[in-house]
């Protein structure tokens, strides 16, 4: 396996976009794309995971790129957490509700991986 050369290359960032296509689909369909707050808090939130792992990656500064993955990691919390709502107020499936919180905790660990990588460096 080769050496990333770019943050698209990274599995995480990857992830974060495949599961942030996810979202955006997800919200276009009623009744949850009525809910106005949710929908931009939800998208807001699988975007920030994309762009926190890209930041990171550009950066040459270890702790920068640490702190960036940190908030990667923090922006699945704020997704997995929305999720709840989902279930809770716009009758998603407990089947769905559970599958999307598995995969934002499977890509959460990709983010992880980038950070023990960089304390083992």
């Amino acid at each position: 396996m080769s050496t990333p050369k770019t943050f698209e290359d990274f599995a995480a960032w990857q992830a974060a976009r495949e599961l942030t296509n996810e979202v955006y689909a997800l919200c276009r369909h009623a009744p949850i794309s009525r809910d106005f707050g949710l929908v931009d808090q939800l998208r807001r939130a699988a975007v920030s995971v994309m762009n926190n792992i890209a930041e990171g990656g550009e950066t040459f500064h270890v702790a920068e790129k640490i702190q960036f993955y940190n908030f990667a990691r923090r922006s699945w919390g704020e997704v997995r957490s929305l999720n709840y709502v989902l279930i809770d107020h716009h009758d998603v499936s407990a089947a769905k509700h559970t599958a999307f919180g598995e995969r934002c905790v499977r890509h959460g660990r990709l983010v992880s991986g980038l950070m023990r990588f960089l304390n083992q460096s």
